[in-house]
């Protein structure tokens, strides 16, 4: 190296020193200042913003897409390129050369100068380098399929309503819709087995919610019972599971106390005297907790849909099953427990609750409206009824008056 320049730069830095700042307290300062606002920068991205919510991490889930955090998918990108067994490549040897052409940059580049016009060794590898980063985050972005929507159920009521249907689904033809069990009459392979409460405080007290999430889980297979979890075959996740656990615990459980944000969650609402029942406010929760179990796809229900407003309306061999105003359709006549041609009695295992299959009807008979928003705006006459008739009144003896009605 020449000594020309090594003095000039010496000297430069001396004088620099002499009229620079010390680092304490003046660099040191500065320092905490900045530090500061990038921490309350990261703990208004956390509070604002925050961390999209995934579900828990399950090995047996293969609908999952791994993706790394941002500053990584180069990385994740980069072993894209290397499969099986040359994985190894990498994950360990590129990496490393790269981590050691900048480490050793300064021996291999001894150059003098300082000017980044005159570093164009160090330059070169470094924009090589950022390049190389900045083009494989990009391919992993716009590559890497996108992960399946998830809503993790974060409250109590949450998890009971996700728990309520994933249990409408999995359970109920078994073990019933409030977990009465009873006889088995519609699974293959299983008519005629005697299924034991699991409502009964004599389940609920002698089994930990561990317990029961092995159940559900592993299945009790000697007993007739299928796995559920995918570790074992079946379709449900951690998460569905631990959602189906809280809503025996939260349901049955009479030692446990709901929160009251999550009392009456997933319930079917007690219908008023005059009060026009819908199908999103009564119906759906009915069909969810009793009927969805059978009548949905997969299932021998001739093909008779229940998973929405279209489908109980349209779907079936015998349709229309529901014909607006007319209390003799099929589904009325079967939840009335009658036996046809076509149809049993509905449910098939016990009868629909009394109040329930009233607001069937009064939702027939409504013209079976979808939504509140359906409903006929009220009338003052609708209101009040007693403005039907015209009250007088006149003059009765000893300056008192007594109401006279008038048709």
């Amino acid at each position: 190296m020449e000594s020309d320049p090594k003095q000039r730069y010496k000297e430069r830095y001396e004088a620099a020193k002499q009229h620079g700042v010390k680092f304490f307290p003046d660099i040191i300062y500065k320092d905490m200042i900045v530090s500061f606002a990038i921490f309350l920068l990261l703990v208004g991205l956390a509070t604002f913003i925050g961390v999209k919510a995934e579900p828990p991490a399950d090995p047996n889930d293969a609908n999952y897409v791994p993706r790394p955090e941002w500053y990584f998918l180069f990385l994740f990108q980069l072993l894209k390129y290397f499969p099986g067994s040359l994985e190894w490549v990498g994950t360990t040897i590129v990496p490393v050369v790269g981590i050691l052409a900048l480490l050793l940059l300064p021996f291999y580049d001894r150059s003098p100068f300082r000017h980044w016009s005159k570093r164009k060794l160090a330059i070169g590898v470094m924009g090589v380098t950022m390049v190389g980063v900045v083009v494989l985050t990009l391919l992993a972005a716009f590559t890497t399929p996108p992960q399946e929507e998830f809503s993790a159920a974060g409250s109590i009521s949450e998890q009971l309503i996700a728990g309520q249907d994933l249990y409408s689904i999995q359970c109920v033809e078994c073990h019933g819709s409030e977990g009465e069990g009873g006889e088995i009459t519609t699974v293959e392979g299983l008519e005629g087995v005697v299924v034991p409460p699991i409502n009964a405080l004599d389940f609920i007290y002698t089994r930990t919610d561990q317990t029961i999430y092995n159940v559900i889980d592993y299945g009790q297979q000697d007993l007739g019972m299928p796995p559920f979890g995918l570790a074992y075959g079946g379709e449900l996740d951690r998460a569905s599971i631990d959602a189906i656990v809280t809503f025996i615990r939260y349901t049955w459980d009479d030692r446990v106390e709901v929160p009251q944000e999550a009392v009456g969650a997933g319930a079917v609402p007690e219908l008023g005297p005059d009060q026009i029942p819908t199908y999103t406010e009564f119906i759906e929760p009915i069909i969810r907790r009793t009927c969805v179990s059978c009548h949905r796809p997969g299932k021998e229900n001739n093909n008779y849909l229940m998973g929405s407003y279209e489908e109980l309306l349209t779907t079936g061999d015998d349709a229309p099953n529901l014909i607006a105003g007319d209390l003799g359709s099929n589904l009325i006549r079967s939840l009335h427990r009658e036996e046809t041609d076509e149809w049993g009695p509905m449910p098939p295992s016990k009868p629909l609750k009394e109040e329930w299959i009233v607001i069937f009807e009064r939702w027939v008979l409504a013209g079976m409206p979808e939504t509140p928003a359906d409903l006929p705006t009220p009338t003052p006459t609708e209101n009040a009824p007693a403005q039907a008739a015209e009250a007088t009144l006149e003059p009765g003896a000893e300056g008192t008056t007594e109401p006279s009605v008038t048709p």
